[in-house]
Parts: C-alpha cells; sequence; structure tokens
C-alpha cells in the first residue's frame, strides 16, 4: 500500500464529504500496521438494467480504493431492490418481482466490471444475510431505529408533512443497507450525496451490533450533458457505458465547458498531477477548450472501448464535425410501402419508425428546432410530407443518421 497521506489524497479526490476523516486516517493507519486492507462497501440495488457515468463515479472511486490494496465489496441489493430505495421519492415505489431483479441483476454484473477489476472485486447479494432473518430478528433490527429518525430524512418529512403514504416498510430500506455493514462488517462505504442518511445508517447499526462504525464517503451528483439536471437517461442527458464509441465520443464533445474538469475528476482515471496541469493550462490559456474536451472524450472513450476505437471515434468527429462530411458508415432504414400514403410519408413519422426520436412529438420538436436535415437540407415545417428516393439522407440531430433503402 502506498503511505497514508497518499492514500488520503487519492481517497478525497471529488469527494464531497468523508464522515468522520480523522477516523478514516486511523484506518488506514492500522492497515498500513497489519497489512490487513480495508473493506469498501457498495450497495448496487438492481432496479433499472443500464448504468450511464454517473453511476460510474462511486465505481471509479472503488477502483481507487482497489488499487490502493483495499478489498471492494460491491453488494448486488436482490433484497432492498424489492423495497426501492424512497431516497428522493414523492411516493412508495413499485415493487420489483425476484425475477426482474434477478435480471436486472446480471445486466448490472457485466457491466460494473467495466469500471472495477473482476478478479479483485468481491460480488455479494444481500439476500445471503438479509433472506435467514427470522421474524424475532426483523423485529430487534426495527427495535435499533425510531419513527422520529427515519422522519428526519428529507423525502420521508416532505411526504408526512403534504399527506402523502410513506409504507412500513419504507422504513426498512435504511435499516436493511445499514444491516448490509454489520454483516459485512465494513470499514468504508461509499454513496451519493444523496445516501447519506443511509450510510450513516449503517455506522449506527454498527454501533448497536458492537462493531467498529464504519466510514462514509459521499460523492456529488454528476451532472448530465445539459451541464444543469443530473445525468439521467429519463431527462436524455446521458452517456451510457455500453453506447458505441462514436456516440459516446460525440455526447461528451457536447459538454458545456465548465463541466470539462469535473468530467475529468469524478469519471477518468487521469491522475491528479495530470488534472492539475489541465486545470492550469486553461486557466492561463496554453490550453485550448476544444483540445481539453476533445481529450476528455478520448479518455472517457478508450476507457470502455479501448485507444483504438478511440482515435477512429475521433476521425469520425473530426470529418462529420469539423469538415461537414457524412460519417464513414450510416446505417440503412428500409421503407416499405405499407409506410407510404400515395408515395409521401409524415416526416417526424419516420424519424420515429427509424429510432431517430422516441416518438413524432419530439421529431416535430427537432424539426421546429432546426435538428432535421434531408440529404444536406435543412427542414423546418414539422407538416413536411418525404417523397423517400433510395439513398436519401436523414440527419436528426449532431450525430444520427440514416439512408434510406427504398428498392
Amino acid at each position: 500500500m502506498p503511505g497514508v497521506d497518499e492514500q488520503l489524497e487519492i481517497i478525497k479526490r471529488g469527494t464531497v464529504e468523508i464522515v468522520p476523516e480523522d477516523e478514516l486516517e486511523e484506518k488506514l493507519k492500522r492497515a498500513m500496521t497489519t497489512t490487513k486492507p480495508l473493506k469498501i462497501k457498495l450497495g448496487l440495488d438492481p432496479t433499472a438494467p443500464d448504468i450511464h457515468l454517473g453511476h460510474t463515479v462511486v465505481l471509479q472511486k472503488m477502483r481507487q480504493f482497489q488499487e490502493l490494496g483495499h478489498e471492494v465489496i460491491i453488494i448486488l441489493g436482490d433484497y432492498t431492490a424489492r423495497i426501492g430505495d424512497p431516497t428522493g421519492k414523492s411516493e412508495t415505489r413499485k415493487q420489483l418481482t425476484e425475477e426482474q431483479v434477478q435480471a436486472n441483476a446480471r445486466t448490472y454484473e457485466k457491466q460494473i466490471f467495466k469500471v472495477l477489476n473482476p478478479e479483485r472485486t468481491r460480488l455479494v447479494f444481500n439476500s445471503q444475510w438479509l433472506a435467514p432473518l427470522d421474524f424475532a430478528q426483523v423485529i430487534q433490527l426495527a427495535a435499533k431505529s425510531t419513527v422520529a429518525r427515519m422522519l428526519e430524512r428529507d423525502d420521508f418529512a416532505r411526504r408526512f408533512r403534504e399527506g402523502l403514504p410513506i409504507s412500513i416498510h419504507e422504513f426498512f430500506y435504511p435499516l436493511m443497507q445499514g444491516y448490509d455493514s454489520v454483516a459485512l462488517q465494513a470499514d468504508v462505504e461509499l454513496g451519493g450525496t444523496d445516501q447519506k442518511f443511509n450510510l450513516l445508517m449503517g455506522r449506527t447499526l454498527q454501533k448497536e451490533y458492537g462493531q467498529e462504525p464504519q466510514i462514509a464517503i459521499m460523492m456529488p451528483i454528476l451532472e448530465g450533458l445539459d451541464g444543469v439536471h443530473k445525468m439521467s437517461k429519463s431527462l436524455g442527458n446521458y452517456i451510457g457505458i455500453d453506447e458505441p464509441a462514436r456516440e459516446m465520443y460525440g455526447k461528451t464533445m457536447s459538454l458545456p465547458d465548465e463541466l470539462m474538469l469535473r468530467y475529468f475528476e469524478l469519471v477518468t482515471p487521469v491522475p491528479l498531477d495530470e488534472l492539475r496541469r489541465i486545470a492550469d493550462g486553461l486557466a492561463s490559456g496554453e490550453l485550448h477548450p476544444r483540445d481539453v474536451k476533445m481529450r476528455l472524450a478520448r479518455e472517457i472513450v478508450s476507457f470502455y472501448h479501448g485507444p483504438e476505437a478511440a482515435g477512429e471515434a475521433e476521425a469520425e468527429f473530426k470529418r462529420v464535425f469539423q469538415q461537414h462530411d457524412l460519417p464513414g458508415e450510416i446505417p440503412g432504414f428500409r421503407v416499405t410501402a405499407e409506410m407510404l400514403a400515395d408515395g409521401h410519408i409524415w416526416l417526424p413519422r419516420l424519424l420515429q419508425q427509424a429510432g431517430l426520436v422516441a416518438s413524432t412529438s419530439e421529431g416535430r420538436r427537432m424539426i421546429q428546432q432546426g435538428g432535421v436535415k434531408v440529404d444536406g437540407e435543412k427542414v423546418i415545417d414539422p407538416a413536411s410530407l418525404l417523397s423517400p428516393v433510395d439513398g436519401m439522407v436523414i440527419r436528426a440531430g449532431k450525430r444520427k443518421f440514416i439512408r434510406l433503402i427504398c428498392s
């Protein structure tokens, strides 16, 4: 293991809060003295199957702990996922079936190892210790906290004030997450800033069960491509880690300049010394923001697809956006007779059927905003009827193209 000061500098990279930092330092010193690595815990509820860069903020921190020589434990919360984390929710979440949880868990398992070293990652399901609890033990667990303590949570307090339902089982979520820490005797737990209550519950329960309390490390919530809202698939401002290299590169290049350093720090493995040089270069004007953003895009794509794919994505980006050429490969979309009326098709419907937009309403908006071109010519009338021609190229937004197949 590196020295304690060096470890602390790496661990503190990008963090919002460490509770408490002095105890973390003591744990690190003891780990070095005893050569026994710390147990670093991260719980993930497989409630949705797709991971985007926002989810990788905590995974990157776990990777750093791995590289420092500590034991990384990922808990796939197959039991907690059946409740659904109530954090930030204004209503009780729909409970998932066991089949849904298991299907999502398999997808998560595949994706998290794009960030973590699988050979140095311990992967467990919290059903291993939660399922065997009998009713008496569940009551004992529930007795470790109070309703008043639960209502300290902003989301529960808000729902209580507004007379919105709070199901009793939702109170068990933080207790179950905290009990995970007891079962594993965790030294450190990671989570986003929205997870602070749950992480601190782990400290509380470990004390109640006679264990040394864990350290809670809170990571920031990553802003999405709009630079305002948190990265979210539902908002469309995300970069998925399973997306093609070219899509990933192009989306990164659409980031606001002011987010570049934040992304470098939170979702890339670029060393701290190099980050400082980049920050200094931007501040002095020695580095152009465009070149720094291209470096960021290369780093992100290289991490998930490899350097060769990153180079190809960059060359494609330059050709399409800097030289205004068409992409080297454009997917084809076959137009059938059933789609046409008198040889025409409403352009928003074509965009939707080709998968370029999610709905005809989105297609109309994109046309009105000047985001659609047919053979290089901008279309601005959302009522436009298109007469498809074989080989015609449709462009939607900055990165989506199709070539019509009519023969």
